[in-house]
């Protein structure tokens, strides 16, 4: 019985851990998106945009969900911070069902 509990306590800290990663993916994305439109791309510079599109490649989907639905305020984008805090919330109802 003991190992069945800290087998779920372990599958809980490993879904909470995938949560975290991909929040932080999305914050990531969005101050070096905002970074970059500022002028601060420098010219001509692979890595960067292998970044970029890489973090593009993994936010954009789960944020686009939210932009059918959000629309933009003036110039801000307010899909980013209600994605963090959705995936916040799941985040915490999942890992309490998962821990028991």
């Amino acid at each position: 019985m003991i190992a069945l509990a800290t087998v779920r306590s372990d599958i809980a800290n490993y879904v909470s851990a995938v949560f975290y990663v991909y929040i932080i993916l999305i914050f990531v994305y969005v101050l070096l998106n905002m970074l970059f439109s500022t002028g601060v791309h420098p010219p001509y510079a692979r890595w960067s945009d292998s970044v970029l599109g890489f973090l593009r490649d993994i936010s954009e989907p789960y944020l686009r969900i939210f932009r059918r639905f959000i629309p933009t305020v003036g110039m801000f984008d307010l899909s980013p911070m209600i994605g963090i805090i959705v995936l916040w919330f799941l985040r915490y109802v999942i890992v309490r069902a998962i821990g028991g």
